[in-house]
């Protein structure tokens, strides 16, 4: 049966369910669901043919729905989804493959990868954005675990990238957020992981920037093997606003999490030892809201940071969390991947929840607050960025980082074909 016979057109059945996402619907001319890479190249040929745009979907998670195109042509790679164990502890996954469904397949080797935290999230999305995990400051991002790629060009050619093999396009799929082909399947070396120590600590709101502040100064000084994110709640409902730390331990002493117990008064706290593959979440985006997102990196947690964040999370309606890096993520060059803000001490990601039929002055009040935040820092996550301005692609890639992107996509992508993403233009 050829692609073409399973293209999925308006009409059809199934479309709606193939137009979908986590983040929203879209009118595509055309799904394609390659099995292989050579129907990925078939796929780029059918656009081409057809004269349409192309998106390439993962998972689908992207905030601006980037997976999703009008009167375009996607290209659903959620059927390259295969989980091999290589030898060495390598693995090798299709980029259609979700990080619930390899951490299971990984379960029963005693082997896992630092990724993302959320089951249905794509591993080629994750991957090339960089791939902040619950084990970042012991094994690094996502992208420092990769070895080699297979990467379908615009041009429709097959290669494979490594440190040996198209260097330049390697380093550039590590942390380019997709400019520069279709990556069908990522090796990786994988870690030897059993169980973690996971769970949540709840404070008492009563001194929230000293939590801030006491939580900055334990992580400071923590072992590799202790990462955490402190998260603000506000209300919903009938829950009330709170402050919650998740905690994810993969050493041998456990005591090590203890310091966090003691920064503020805890309520509650449910940190057991659990499977990786059980520590993964689903994500559940709230219906019927517009959220307004922002992240950015920060070096230092200092009063100013802790101020903003104390101000902006009393205006109410707005969730606030703030991710410790350092570790294993903060001893890789600057330079060595297409990520380059390596000197974070933490991520800080924050979401204001409006109306749907929110005017534009609204969501520039939220934008604002936001702001008071983001400007102290050093950069963004395409991970969690709602936005793609001029100012946004610039604070994914500090200046020296994107004249090199730059020089890479006109080599892979003169044309610009792979441009439904935070896009580097090679004009």
């Amino acid at each position: 049966m050829s692609l073409q016979t399973t293209a999925i057109r308006p009409g059809d059945e199934g479309y709606d369910a193939a137009r979908t996402t986590i983040t929203g619907t879209a009118a595509p001319a055309v799904v394609l669901r390659p099995s292989t890479t050579e129907e990925v190249v078939e796929s780029i040929g059918l656009a081409r043919e057809e004269g349409l745009p192309l998106a390439v979907r993962s998972g689908g998670h992207n905030l601006l729905n980037f997976g999703n195109i009008d009167d375009g042509a996607v290209l659903d790679l959620s059927l390259l989804d295969t989980v091999e164990v290589l030898d060495g502890d390598r693995v090798r996954l299709g980029a259609g493959a979700t990080w619930g469904h390899v951490a299971e397949q990984l379960r029963p080797h005693g082997l896992a990868i630092t990724s993302g935290d959320t089951m249905s999230v794509g591993v080629g999305g994750l991957t090339q954005a960089g791939g902040i995990g619950w084990m970042v400051r012991k094994h690094g991002l996502t992208i420092d675990s990769v070895v080699a790629a297979e990467v379908v060009t615009a041009a429709g050619e097959v290669v494979r990238a490594s440190a040996t093999e198209n260097p330049d396009l390697f380093w550039a799929i590590r942390g380019g957020a997709g400019n520069f082909g279709i990556v069908t399947a990522f090796e990786l070396q994988a870690q030897r992981v059993g169980t973690i120590h996971f769970g949540s600590i709840a404070f008492a709101l009563d001194d929230l920037p000293q939590l801030i502040k006491g939580w900055a100064a334990v992580m400071s000084t923590a072992p590799d093997e202790l990462t955490s994110t402190l998260l603000l709640m506000p209300g919903f409902g009938d829950l009330p606003a709170g402050v919650i730390l998740f905690v994810a331990y993969c050493g041998d002493d456990p005591a090590a999490i203890d310091p966090l117990r003691a920064i503020g008064t805890v309520v509650a706290d449910d940190v057991a030892e659990k499977p990786y593959a059980d520590v993964l979440e689903e994500a559940h985006p709230p219906a019927g809201i517009l959220p307004v997102v922002g992240n950015t990196f920060v070096e230092t947690i200092d009063d100013d940071l802790v101020s903003a964040v104390t101000s902006a999370y009393a205006t109410g309606g707005r969730v606030v969390f703030l991710r410790s890096l350092g570790g294993a993520f903060g001893r890789v060059a600057p330079d060595a991947t297409a990520f380059a803000h390596r000197s974070a001490e933490a991520l800080v990601v924050s979401a204001a929840f409006l109306p749907m039929d929110a005017t534009p002055e609204q969501v520039e009040s939220a934008q604002a607050v936001w702001r008071s935040i983001g400007d102290q820092g050093i950069g963004s996550y395409a991970g969690f960025l709602g936005s793609d301005t001029e100012a946004d692609l610039a604070a994914l890639w500090p200046g020296e980082t994107r004249e090199r992107l730059v020089a890479v996509k006109r080599t892979w992508d003169p044309d610009n074909t792979f441009r439904r993403n935070f896009n580097v233009s090679p004009d």
